[in-house]
């Protein structure tokens, strides 16, 4: 998440063209990559970005503060899908209800035009005992059953532009995926 070709890079980049007023910025549980590594980067950069729970996006896409949701991927697929941190989807489908704008950036070589839609993603599971406590304390009953993927697929009709460092897809589609990336 540290260069320009990143959902970072680009938030950093609007920052600078003065497009972007405000940022808010998820937990990403239950790693909290977001408390820990995003809101750290951005504050390193100057930008003032608050720190919301994962399950306040909706709330806070409702009051009408929020215009883009921009997300990273770890795999695009040829008709647009795309593979994510575990909470993307949703986001996704909040923003669309709420009539928020949905953008994934990442790097060309996340997209993956021999693969054609995100169901032939196998999702990988975590441990599930990731989930039962905070800070190395317990905080669920014993016997509690858990289920941990790491990664959900967001599809491409909830995504209003995929940008990579060959350009931005609109709308993204097979023919629109094909046009940008051959295949």
């Amino acid at each position: 998440t540290a260069g320009f070709g990143t959902a970072l890079g680009v938030i950093r980049a609007g920052m600078a063209q003065g497009r972007i007023g405000r940022v808010f910025a998820g937990e990403t549980r239950p790693w909290l990559q977001g408390a820990r590594l995003t809101v750290w980067e951005l504050q390193q950069d100057g930008i003032d970005a608050t720190l919301v729970a994962d399950s306040a996006a909706s709330h806070l896409m409702k009051t009408g503060v929020v215009q883009w949701v921009i997300v990273g991927a770890d795999r695009i697929c040829a008709n647009g899908d795309t593979a994510n941190k575990i909470g993307t989807y949703q986001l996704a489908i909040a923003a669309r209800h709420h009539g928020v704008k949905f953008m994934v950036v990442a790097p060309s070589s996340t997209v993956d035009m021999g693969t054609a839609h995100g169901d032939e993603i196998e999702i990988e599971q975590r441990d599930p005992g990731e989930l039962f406590g905070v800070g190395g304390v317990r905080t669920v009953a014993e016997g509690i059953a858990a289920w941990n993927p790491v990664f959900d697929v967001t599809p491409g009709s909830l995504i209003d532009a995929i940008v990579t460092e060959k350009g931005v897809i609109l709308n993204p589609d097979v023919e629109a995926m094909r046009a940008a990336f051959g295949g």
